[in-house]
């Protein structure tokens, strides 16, 4: 005999939409922790359902439902239940960048969570059926350009109202920890002539959302690991993504005349009220990214050329935190070393965020 959690479960294809709205109002609190394994009955039958009632008309049902969804994604076998279905997937994109959706935050959390899963690839496969509204926004039906272009053009709800599409900078953060990922990042991309991940560089410092900036950095880190372009990265001027890279790092404090007009144009003469990046692991993330790029010699000649050494030292001075003055030594050791010496280094030893299975749990 079910449980009577149970029976709620099997409630969600029942179909009496005012029995199904009962079962929702029911079961979102046993989405989160150990009471999730109840969506595990009857092989997983709620999984179906579930997606299926993120796709209904009802405002409710559909936020509901999704939001069950992005919690069920913190069990593997039920992450992956979802992300394998490339139908499934493409209905969540479409739903995502549609103008008028007032879930699509909701549904780019979801989207986050499932890209924990290696099958999130398949997205990269996906062309959307574009409506005439959506074409005058997006110039090609490929699901990441979409996603990408709703994440650049809709910060300011100007696209969507009801979204800021914060979320997708954790999807594009975990997607580029994969080669087919990092690739698109940093490839130029047809639609438009632009190398993706330049247009994320300009969120590294927008303060008003830790979310934009933790995903962004880390999907910086995560495209550097792709070593041969590092120097297109760093030296085509279309890209330039240095200063990004080195602006969170740079604060209020003055360095010697010699060493500042030495840095990239960008971070000479700041201002005395110049902000540093205040969460301590968005730190640490850009100076991993500093580690990467100090892998090969011509990469950490350049690096000493625009006196990346004094601006890291100055954050060493005034940083109480022992993971950002670690990365700090660190890169101040291969920055100052004597390359002379004949010491040679493979290739830095960060960690990428690939075991980082913390999905968004939405309460």
């Amino acid at each position: 005999m079910p449980t009577e959690l149970e029976e709620l479960v099997e409630f969600l294809h029942s179909p009496q939409p005012a029995v199904v709205q009962i079962a929702l109002d029911n079961l979102v609190g046993y989405s989160l922790g150990p009471q999730k394994q109840v969506f595990a009955y009857n092989n997983y039958e709620a999984i179906k359902d579930l997606k299926k009632l993120s796709q209904d008309s009802g405002k409710t049902t559909v936020s509901q439902s999704a939001t069950i969804l992005a919690n069920l994604c913190d069990d593997s076998q039920m992450r992956k239940l979802i992300v394998e279905d490339a139908a499934y997937l493409k209905v969540l994109v479409s739903a995502i960048i549609r103008p008028t959706n007032i879930n699509a935050d909701l549904m780019s959390i979801l989207l986050a969570n499932l890209a924990k899963d290696d099958q999130i690839t398949a997205i990269f496969k996906i062309s959307l059926e574009l409506d005439e509204e959506e074409k005058k926004v997006f110039a090609l039906s490929n699901a990441m350009d979409c996603l990408m272009d709703c994440f650049v053009k809709g910060f300011d709800r100007t696209l969507n109202k009801y979204a800021n599409y914060d979320y997708l900078a954790y999807f594009f953060s975990d997607i580029s920890r994969f080669e087919l990922g990092r690739n698109y990042f940093i490839t130029e991309q047809s639609y438009d002539n632009v190398v993706p991940i330049s247009k994320l560089l300009v969120f590294t410092e927008k303060y008003d959302s830790k979310i934009r900036r933790e995903g962004v950095a880390s999907t910086i880190k995560n495209s550097l690991f792709d070593i041969d372009s590092q120097h297109k990265l760093v030296h085509d001027e279309n890209i330039n993504i240095l200063p990004f890279i080195l602006l969170p790092i740079a604060g209020p404090e003055e360095m010697d005349e010699d060493d500042m007009f030495n840095l990239p144009d960008e971070l000479q003469l700041l201002p005395e009220d110049k902000q540093r990046e205040p969460v301590e692991s968005i730190l640490s993330t850009h100076l991993e990214s500093v580690l990467l790029l100090c892998t090969r010699r011509e990469m950490r000649d350049f690096l000493r050329e625009k006196s990346v050494y004094p601006l890291v030292r100055e954050l060493h001075k005034v940083s109480d935190s022992e993971d950002v003055t670690e990365l700090c030594d660190r890169v101040v050791q291969l920055l100052m070393r004597d390359e002379a010496a004949g010491a040679t280094i493979e290739e830095e030893e960060v960690e990428d965020d690939d075991d980082d299975d913390k999905v968004v749990e939405i309460l």
